[in-house]
């Protein structure tokens, strides 16, 4: 298990601030190349693209969608790394990698991109891990995240067109997951 360390407020602002300006300078580059970025998406059972696991979570389809993946990125950041750098890193990685690779092997032929993967790993892992931390601060979290986006969970279905609910679904299953692994921290006495 992972001991979790305090990080201060403004550390994680700074943090989330940092990874949302990474997607943004790439988002812009995306722009002046007329979209060809998007080719570095998951394409589903396609040798060729394995590599669009690892890029296709910093790739848009414009910046509608860009702006209404930043939001919720940014505030599940500093959220998550209340529970510690290292469970972020986690979280974050495992659930862009993991969730990737499912989306390649069950996904819908279709090019899919953006972050919204990785969030919804982020908001399965905060939804859960408080509950199973009983911790007071990371039990509230865990009601806060329930109360103001549990909405996000309709996104794990099939009904938008052009949507990638098969990233939202196996980044939400992925973060329930690693909260069941990391939820509780070894080193606090209860």
């Amino acid at each position: 298990m992972i001991k979790r360390t305090h990080i201060d407020f403004s550390k994680r602002i700074k943090i989330a601030a940092s990874l949302c300006v990474v997607i943004i300078l790439i988002e812009i580059i995306n722009q002046f190349t007329f979209g060809s970025l998007r080719s570095f998406g998951i394409m589903p059972r396609n040798l060729n693209a394995l590599a669009g696991i690892v890029s296709a979570p910093f790739i848009h389809g414009g910046l509608i969608h860009l702006f209404s993946n930043l939001v919720p990125l940014f505030i599940f950041t500093v959220l998550l790394l209340s529970h510690g750098r290292n469970r972020f890193i986690l979280v974050f990685t495992t659930s862009a990698l993991v969730g990737g690779l499912l989306v390649w092997f069950f996904g819908r032929s279709a090019n899919h991109i953006g972050m919204s993967g990785v969030i919804y790993g982020l908001f399965g892992y905060l939804l859960v891990a408080g509950f199973i931390s009983r911790e007071f601060k990371l039990f509230m979290i865990s009601g806060l995240v329930a109360f103001m986006y549990g909405g996000l969970i309709f996104g794990v279905l099939p009904i938008m067109p052009g949507v990638s609910f098969e990233s939202h679904l196996f980044g939400f299953i992925v973060g329930i997951i690693m909260a069941f692994i990391l939820g509780k921290d070894p080193t606090r006495k209860r």
